[in-house]
Formats: structure tokens, C-alpha cells, sequence
């Protein structure tokens, strides 16, 4: 509600919230917020006597309740669907999901790394950081052939290889890689190299 309310006066009510029991603690959980943790808190350590300094309080979750409405196809929450809120500094707020990008964890597999990057890409200034951690999260390069089969069947990239200009190529292979489409920008990438 960011205001303070004298005691006694439901914080609840006034924020249009729904309040709902715990299961495992005390306090209420807001039955609107798609994800609610149940804390127990450890240690709280006042961080200042300024106005302003607030409290670190260190929680250990103790149950999580999760809307079933905010879950992907995996079981996982989906980022676009719960759509956070991000609390910034003084009346402002950001909504996440408009600045969403994802960098897949290489846990099932073992990506060649970003050192593994050839040098023509890792220099070049078209790519950021999230782009070559999602280039060096591949297990291995396309081979030739692929890579061969991948330009023929593909005009777009035909026509920014024959122009011969290094950036256009990175460009097209970027908006691969915007895209999710890793192996393709890869493909991209290293065309010029086979041909």
C-alpha cells in the first residue's frame, strides 16, 4: 500500500487485495499474486538509523504456492504469463516481460564455451555477451555439409553472402539468434569460411 496506515487498519482491504491463511506460518499470503513464498525469517539486520536505510531480513522459504495459470507445457513458470512487475525508484515500476531474453543453461549437454568462439565472431561488435553465451552453449559446430545444405536451401543468407560484406552476414546471423534459432546462426556465421 506504501503508506502508513496507523495500526489496526487492514492493508489489505485498503490495496484491494484478498487475504488468504498460510499453511505453514502466521501470516497471510495476497491470494492476486500468482506466486506466494511462505517465510520463516531468520535474522533481520538494520541496515542504517537514516530515513530511508530499511532492514535485510533473511527468510527461509518454507512452502511455496504457485498459480497453475502462470505454468508452461513443462511444468515451469512461464516468464510471459506471469508478467512481473519490477519495483523501481520512487513512483517508478517496469513491467519484466517487455525486456524478456533468454540464454539456455547448458545442463543436459556440454557447450564448446564462448572461448571456443572463433575470433571473427567473438570481436565482432554486432553480438553482445547474450549472444555469444547462447553461440557457446552449442555441443558442437555444423559440419560443411550442413552448413552447405543450410545456404542452398536458405536465399536470405544466400543473398547477404554474396555481398560479401562481413557485417551483413553477422547481422543476418544475429536476427537468427534473436529468434532462438541458434544452428542457423551458426550456419550464418560460418558460411563464408566453407565457401
Amino acid at each position: 500500500s506504501s503508506t502508513e496506515y496507523p495500526d489496526g487498519v487492514n492493508e489489505f482491504i485498503k490495496a484491494g487485495f484478498t487475504a488468504v491463511p498460510s499453511h505453514v506460518v502466521k501470516p497471510y499470503r495476497v491470494q492476486e499474486s500468482p506466486v506466494q513464498l511462505e517465510c520463516k525469517v531468520n535474522e533481520i539486520i538494520a541496515l542504517g538509523t537514516e530515513g530511508g536505510a530499511g532492514n535485510l531480513i533473511l527468510c527461509e522459504v518454507v512452502k511455496i504456492h504457485i498459480n497453475e495459470a502462470v505454468l508452461d507445457a513443462k511444468g515451469t513458470i512461464d516468464p510471459q504469463a506471469i508478467d512481473l512487475v519490477a519495483r523501481l525508484g520512487g513512483n517508478w515500476y517496469s513491467r519484466a516481460n517487455a525486456g524478456l531474453f533468454e540464454v539456455e543453461k547448458p545442463l543436459a549437454t556440454l557447450g564448446i564455451g564462448v572461448d571456443a568462439i572463433p575470433s571473427f565472431v567473438r570481436e565482432s561488435t554486432v553480438f553482445d555477451g547474450n549472444d555469444l553465451g547462447k553461440l557457446g552453449n552449442v555441443e558442437a559446430l555444423p559440419t560443411e555439409a550442413e552448413i552447405a545444405i543450410f545456404v542452398k536451401e536458405n536465399l536470405p543468407v544466400k543473398a547477404a553472402l554474396s555481398s560479401a560484406d562481413e557485417e551483413q552476414v553477422h547481422l543476418k546471423a544475429k536476427a537468427f539468434l534473436d529468434a532462438g534459432a541458434v544452428d542457423a546462426a551458426w550456419k550464418t556465421l560460418l558460411a563464408p569460411r566453407v565457401h
